[in-house]
């Protein structure tokens, strides 16, 4: 049979295991205290009608244990979860604690207080970015210095002999008879071919220039074709030609050779005088719808 009273005389003035001490205070270690303080009232071993709340990965659950069951271990707790919100929390407290001493009713709604705004810190403390500070010892940072010191000259000593093997391989030091890595000399050959590749697609890459260069100075002095008023014909076109190619050799310059061999290139005054008085002609072409092509000669004011 229990007893509550005797249970208490034992733990309080012999030994507890769940007792701490203090310069503050007494307290109590057992998970299912609802103070945390070791007092006749708060001790869940001293007594056999007790409840309490207790928190599971952020859910809370309410604890009751009865006179009942104290000869079952096993299902000495009842357990009942309360819901997210504090108000509905409380009204399932007060349903299921409705015939319970009023003090323990108070202190297990002042745990869940806490323990709610214990929750909600954690909430923002958990969405906050702070800085953790890692300590590493002296050994390992020397070590892995010393270690990257050894892999940078061991990486320096290799790429040295690859250079003067390819070196040597390229002068033909070695001759035919040599037992080169398979690997590197794969590597160079890519390597090259990469190379090759490159310079051919810059050079496909590059597009002709495009020039500009200067008109015919002839066209510049044609005139519109508004005041021209009839096609002539073909014989026509042909006569025209004929008096164009008299024109021009007259038009020739006299070349006349002195004894010293030197060649005077000066036109005599009446041809200077001709010349002058003869206008200029611009030759206008125009093609027909049957293809053929009618020449017509414009003289130039």
């Amino acid at each position: 049979m229990q007893h509550d009273e005797v249970i208490w005389q034992v733990i309080r003035h012999k030994h507890c295991s769940y007792m701490a001490k203090i310069e503050t205070g007494i307290f109590c270690r057992n998970p299912y205290n609802v103070t945390g303080i070791c007092n006749r009232s708060s001790c869940p071993l001293a007594n056999s009608r007790y409840a309490t709340i207790r928190d599971h990965d952020g859910v809370f659950y309410l604890y009751m244990k009865t006179i009942e069951r104290a000869h079952m271990p096993k299902n000495l707790w009842e357990r009942v979860k309360l819901p997210r919100n504090y108000e509905k929390a409380l009204e399932t407290i007060d349903k299921h604690l409705l015939y319970w001493p009023k003090l323990l009713q108070h202190k297990i709604k002042q745990r869940l207080t806490k323990m709610t705004q214990m929750r909600i810190r954690m909430r923002k403390l958990a969405l906050k970015t702070r800085e953790k500070i890692m300590t590493t010892p002296r050994r390992d940072i020397k070590r892995e210095l010393r270690r990257e010191e050894k892999a940078v000259k061991a990486a320096v000593l290799d790429k040295a002999i690859e250079t003067e093997l390819l070196e040597r391989l390229k002068k033909g030091i070695y001759g035919d008879i040599y037992n080169y890595p398979e690997l590197e000399w794969n590597k160079v050959l890519d390597e090259e071919k990469q190379v090759a590749e490159g310079l051919e697609e810059e050079e496909e890459e590059e597009e002709p220039e495009i020039e500009y260069v200067e008109g015919y100075e002839e066209l510049e002095e044609e005139e519109d074709m508004e005041d021209f008023s009839g096609f002539p014909s073909k014989m026509s076109d042909f006569n025209d030609d004929e008096h164009d190619s008299a024109d021009e050799e007259e038009d020739e310059e006299q070349v006349v050779i002195h004894k010293k061999g030197k060649r005077d290139s000066r036109k005599p005054d009446d041809d200077l005088g001709k010349s002058k008085k003869k206008k200029k002609r611009v030759v206008v072409e125009m093609e027909q719808e049957d293809g053929d092509v009618i020449r017509t000669l414009k003289t130039a004011s």
